[in-house]
């Protein structure tokens, strides 16, 4: 055998093969910064993650924090119920003190005859104007009660259901024929009905029905087969959103149908510095919904929730109007 030392490479029968040491020092030092990068990813994920329930669980308990109504199984009916908050959250929960704009969409269609809810559309627009999704993956408490659910670490997670490409409209369909159609033509006895809220809502059916029916015996005595249609509604989506990411976000949401047709354009986007980046996957990796990058902020599917900022290395994707590195590590800019 002879060997060329400078070249690093040996021959054996005229047949040349290099010397594994330098390629193993090579791998070596190319895998330090790799390291280090990853390391730097999931720091800044979970700091991200962790600001993101905060304020998850801030606006859910500021706008469900009417302690006196859980205590006593009473629906607060103060002047603050003139107001909607973004998120879906109803009215009838005994610690709401603001109304679900679905809710209020519905009651406006209920009324003798027809006039266009402009109240409601304006406050849909505006916004939808500023926030677009961002409403869903921040401000939304039933979106919050799916994300600690998924969190639970039981079966293999998946990111979306089969034949997501059809079941994404769903949400679309209970917009028009539940909240539209269904709130406008459907009767109960001489009222029309709210029927979104009454046939299908598992957020109304979870922290609406089940906290007055623990405080009220009169309630209890009147559950018919309409509530156990709706209890079973609510306990296949509770128990789906241990294996998939947000089912009811993804696929029945009537407000995440109308918040996602101003996600192009909404004040708060997630940019995309294409000149920056190394085409990694670690936003696409990192996102629940299962976004391309260049689907990222401008998808009607995208919930703006950050994990693809929180997990960039180079930090090509960032929320716009601010530096996504002050925001989520801490660091002051210069």
């Amino acid at each position: 055998m002879d060997t060329d030392f400078a070249t690093g490479s040996q021959k054996r029968h005229g047949y040349g093969f290099r010397s594994r040491k330098p390629q193993v020092a090579l791998r070596q030092t190319r895998q330090r910064p790799m390291m280090r990068q990853s390391n730097g990813e999931k720091e800044s994920r979970e700091s991200m993650n962790k600001i993101r329930l905060a304020v998850q669980l801030v606006f859910t308990i500021v706008t469900n924090g009417y302690l006196y109504g859980f205590m006593n199984g009473k629906i607060y009916q103060g002047n603050l119920k003139y107001v909607c908050v973004p998120g879906l959250n109803c009215y009838s929960c005994p610690g709401a003190v603001m109304s679900c704009p679905i809710g209020a969409l519905q009651a406006l269609l209920n009324q003798q005859g027809f006039t266009v809810p402009f109240g409601v559309l304006g406050f849909f627009f505006v916004f939808g104007s500023l926030l677009g999704r961002v409403v869903c993956g921040w401000l939304c408490p039933f979106g919050l009660v799916q994300d600690l659910l998924h969190k639970i670490p039981v079966f293999r997670k998946w990111k979306r259901l089969p034949f997501h490409k059809i079941l994404k409209y769903g949400k679309y369909v209970t917009l028009v024929l539940l909240v539209g159609v269904g709130s406008l033509f459907l009767f109960g006895g001489f009222a029309k009905i709210p029927a979104f809220c009454k046939y299908l809502c598992p957020s109304g059916t979870l922290l609406g029905a089940l906290p007055l029916l623990g405080r009220n015996e009169l309630l209890r005595s009147q559950i018919g087969g309409l509530f156990y249609w709706k209890l079973g509604v609510l306990l296949f989506l509770l128990i789906l959103s241990i294996k998939v990411y947000r089912p009811f976000c993804q696929y029945l949401c009537p407000l995440g149908a109308i918040y996602g047709w101003f996600n192009r354009f909404s004040l708060v986007q997630i940019r995309w510095e294409k000149e920056k980046c190394i085409s990694c996957g670690a936003c696409e990796r990192a996102c629940p919904v299962a976004l391309d990058v260049q689907e990222i902020s401008v998808s009607p599917e995208c919930i703006r929730c950050g994990k693809c900022v929180g997990a960039c290395p180079t930090k090509c994707l960032q929320f716009s109007g601010f530096k996504t590195g002050s925001v989520v590590s801490g660091e002051k800019e210069t």
